[in-house]
């Protein structure tokens, strides 16, 4: 499950100045560890001067295509994507994690729904994904989506999105919001905001045809979205988000104040691929992540955020508090599960199970 894979790179095509896609070849033996769902995503890593650099993009290809394949866009001060759009070539190999992630719904052949997708820059990739995957498989079913970027030269997948559009004519609607170059209709110009949202809704959707709402993006067009949706009726339970890993939010665990007169220690177990391993840790110093590789547990991970659901676990004994959470719904919380870089143990013992995460 945590293992990483040495895969080779079969293709790297330029979408934009600042944004390659990179396709994997996938050897037959290892073609079920690979098998991906619409919405998911890879956890990438490489030795980059000297530093073990982990990062999670998500899947830009559809169920069906049988291709994995994802975006990369560089980001301002980002290592990792800094070198893979500068040094990435057909035939490098780089060590990649099977596809993880809970970014989309269930599909059924006789489904008849409408979805809407809410994407700014690189957050299009999984939803090109939904998009693709969604259409073929539930041919009764249509999709709306609103894409936000600065200009024309910085969408990601244009070319593809206008052949979905030709081939999907009637089922598939797709509005181009510009923050930086000027539209003729004043509705796509600007950003997609709350306020924005409610104007979509009131010109150009109609809430009510909506059974499933797509999130993706930086925090602020994420949360005021997804509270325009439910102000407007949508149930919470059918907005799913997805947020820029790039765009986590700075934040600072601030320890609690214990009584000095109890013990503060706490014994992890961690379970992982079949095995069982035993530390001690101080309760509210380190998660429960950074304390199990300071153990010397290989212990799955990439944004430390809270953001990208790589390192979600189980917890099937003891109790945690998780200071961050931008991956995982309240029903997954309801059913034990975490994410290991954001939990603090507060019993006295914790037991942690990856191999029970998806």
């Amino acid at each position: 499950m945590s293992k990483f894979y040495p895969l080779h790179v079969a293709g790297v095509r330029n979408e934009t100045r600042d944004t390659i896609a990179v396709t994997f070849d996938v050897p037959p033996e290892l073609a079920d560890s690979f098998k991906y769902q619409q919405g998911q995503h890879l956890t990438l890593r490489a030795m980059i001067g000297g530093e073990d650099l982990r990062r999670s993009y998500s899947i830009c290809s559809a169920v069906q295509d049988k291709l994995l394949r994802v975006a990369i866009k560089r980001t301002p001060g980002g290592q990792f994507s800094t070198w893979a759009n500068e040094n990435l070539k057909p035939g490098a190999v780089l060590d990649v994690m099977p596809p993880m992630g809970h970014f989309n719904v269930p599909l059924e052949p006789e489904a008849k729904r409408h979805y809407a997708a809410f994407a700014a820059g690189s957050g299009i990739t999984p939803i090109l994904s939904i998009i693709k995957t969604t259409l073929q498989a539930e041919p009764n079913s249509q999709f709306t989506l609103f894409y936000g970027n600065r200009a024309s030269s910085t969408v990601i997948f244009r070319e593809e999105l206008t052949d979905l559009k030709d081939t999907y004519m009637d089922r598939l609607n797709v509005a181009y919001v510009m923050s930086r170059e000027q539209q003729d209709i004043e509705l796509f110009n600007g950003r997609i905001t709350k306020e924005k949202c409610e104007q979509f809704m009131q010109h150009w959707i109609n809430i009510e045809d909506i059974d499933v709402a797509f999130i993706c993006g930086p925090e602020d067009m994420m949360l005021g979205v997804s509270a325009a949706l439910q102000e407007a009726g949508m149930p919470k339970s059918n907005i799913k988000v997805e947020l820029f890993a790039a765009s986590i939010p700075k934040h600072e665990h601030k320890p609690r104040h214990f009584d000095p007169t109890v013990s503060h220690e706490t014994e992890v177990t961690v379970i992982m691929d079949g095995s069982h391993t035993s530390f001690t840790m101080d309760k509210d110093k380190e998660s429960i992540l950074d304390a199990g590789l300071r153990h010397g547990i290989d212990m799955r991970y990439s944004c430390k955020g809270g953001v990208c659901s790589t390192c979600r676990c189980k917890i099937v004994d003891g109790k945690v508090d998780m200071d961050v959470n931008y991956a995982l719904e309240d029903y997954e919380i309801a059913r034990g599960f975490v994410l290991s870089c954001q939990s603090f143990p507060v019993t006295d013992k914790v037991v942690v199970d990856f191999d029970q995460a998806e």
